[in-house]
């Protein structure tokens, strides 16, 4: 509406001004070299206007004529960009989709249309990877390593590459130019994180969680800290103590529940005589996770007290968190050194229909020293070989004696989790049967009994596994293959540039040659 109303005003003062002007005629008289000419002021502005119209008409087509090679070169080059966009986007889809012949297709052609292009050199590189060509994926990514703008993922490519053949030097160089070339990457923040870890770095690897800050969330952060902290706590513990107990509290602070760490503090601070503190620590994380080596850092706190005291300590500690096998264990162990045996079969007895081996083991100690029953106690220890494994710090399959701050296996961090860990074959489950009405029968998975002579130790976990039966007649039993290789490393790939980015990439700021550029 605003613009209507500026129209009409416009209109309506060119008008005026015509009108203005044919209301007061006047002549207009031009000599020039002997000629003389006499008009009007309204043909004389009349022509005037058609000259400049005229003028206008002339400088339009000269310019068009003088601008037509750089015309036709910015739409030869629209053209081309558009092919490249459209053999990028389809051979991209050909990798995602593993049509190798499509990704070779469209590669070939985008490395003869647009060849040095950022997607062009991916496409390239995942179609080699797609065909299994690792020395050409490898070459393309070095390549594209040795660019600014590509570097990131070059060295993503390189880095992929490495942990693929089992180059674990190679693959932390990559990871540590990565994460110096662009400190916010997260694949190459916890790279680092990883490989310093698997060193023993501690204090390298706080430094790189550090820098990784920002790809975290704040409770991971923390998490992540506090175990570092342990980490380095538990290195220095033998030769520098007041260093250790600083990191170890740090630790505690960020992460109460984190059970190396409150078992250190608890010690170190016992050690400098603060029992009350201690004791709150250890408090504190068996709320949120009861676990024996807090109760038994609990219970040596005092390192004068009797047996019936430290009974009298756990029985507390366990009514903090009651019902839990943990605190009836530690209950269990207190009494038997303090010879009340009564009460460690009390608190057992809700444990003995379905024990673990942990239990059962108990059992048969309480067994020899109350009565000296060496029958009952052998009897406890073949329960023991058949009852259910207790928790264990686990990771990534693999069972450790003690907390790692790391997992043996890949380095993750914080990766050992109190748990059952898995027992049993993998190996025979029924994938696919024969008649699509037949269902797959299920796998049992138990422990075997070894024959002993000697009671099992308590930390010794059960190793005997007892081989899965055949599955019956008529269906089909198929191994699990392993999993294969991702297709597609690149976690991110970069932003589609769209179909302007060649013309807009290519164009030169002024125009140089003239006909010369079509050629070019």
């Amino acid at each position: 509406m605003i613009r209507v109303a500026l129209f009409l005003i416009v209109v309506g003062a060119l008008s005026l001004g015509v009108a203005w002007i044919a209301d007061r005629p006047g002549d207009v008289v031009i000599t020039w070299q002997g000629l003389r000419v006499e008009t009007s002021l309204m043909v004389l502005g009349t022509a005037l206007l058609a000259a400049m119209v005229l003028l206008g008409i002339v400088w339009s087509v000269i310019r068009a004529i003088v601008k037509s090679p750089f015309a036709l070169s910015r739409m030869l080059r629209r053209r081309r960009g558009l092919r490249a966009y459209e053999a990028i986007s389809n051979g991209l889809i050909a990798v995602g989709a593993g049509d190798l012949a499509a990704a070779r297709k469209h590669a070939a052609e985008v490395s003869r249309i647009a060849p040095g292009e950022p997607l062009a050199l991916l496409l390239g590189a995942q179609s080699a990877q797609l065909a299994g060509d690792r020395e050409t994926a490898e070459r393309v990514f070095r390549a594209m390593a040795s660019r600014v703008d590509t570097k990131p993922l070059g060295l993503h490519g390189l880095f992929v590459e490495a942990r693929r053949r089992n180059d674990l030097a190679s693959a932390r160089a990559y990871a540590e130019e990565a994460a110096r070339t662009a400190p916010g990457l997260g694949w190459a923040g916890r790279a680092v994180l990883e490989f310093r870890c698997v060193a023993g770095d501690w204090a390298g690897a706080l430094l790189a969680l550090e820098r990784n800050m920002a790809n975290l969330a704040k409770a991971s952060y923390q998490r992540q800290r506090a175990v570092l902290l342990t980490a380095r706590a538990l290195a220095l513990e033998e030769t520098d103590r007041d260093s250790a107990k600083a990191f170890v509290l740090e630790a505690q602070k960020l992460a109460p529940a984190l059970v190396p760490a409150a078992t250190l503090a608890a010690r170190l601070l016992a050690e400098a005589g603060q029992l009350r503190k201690a004791s709150r620590i250890i408090d504190k994380a068996w709320r949120a996770n009861p676990h024996p080596e807090l109760a038994q850092t609990y219970s040596e706190l005092r390192s004068g007290d009797s047996a019936r005291d430290r009974l009298k300590r756990l029985e507390a500690l366990a009514k903090k968190v009651p019902g839990h096998v943990e605190g009836a264990l530690a209950i269990a162990r207190a009494a038997l050194n303090a010879q009340e045996f009564d009460k460690a079969r009390a608190v057992l007895a809700p444990y003995l229909q379905a024990p673990t081996k942990r239990i059962a083991l108990l059992m048969a100690e309480l067994e020899r020293a109350e009565k000296n029953d060496v029958g009952r106690a052998r009897e406890w220890v073949s329960r023991a070989l058949h009852a259910a494994p207790d928790p264990a710090w686990t990771a990534d399959g693999h069972v450790s004696d003690r907390w790692l701050p790391a997992s043996p296996v890949t380095g993750r961090l914080d990766a050992l989790e109190w748990r059952v860990p898995l027992t049993g074959s993998l190996n025979a489950p029924v994938i696919e049967p024969e008649p699509p009405a037949v269902a797959a029968a299920p796998v049992e998975i138990a422990a075997e009994p070894q024959a002993t002579k000697e009671p099992a130790k308590e930390s010794e976990p059960v190793k005997a596994v007892e081989a899965a039966p055949p599955p019956p007649a008529g269906r089909t039993q198929a191994r699990l293959e392993p999993k294969p290789e991702p297709i597609i490393p690149l976690v991110h790939a970069p932003d589609d540039p769209g179909p302007d980015a060649f013309e807009e990439r290519d164009a030169p700021a002024e125009p140089e040659s003239g006909w010369r550029k079509i050629f070019g």
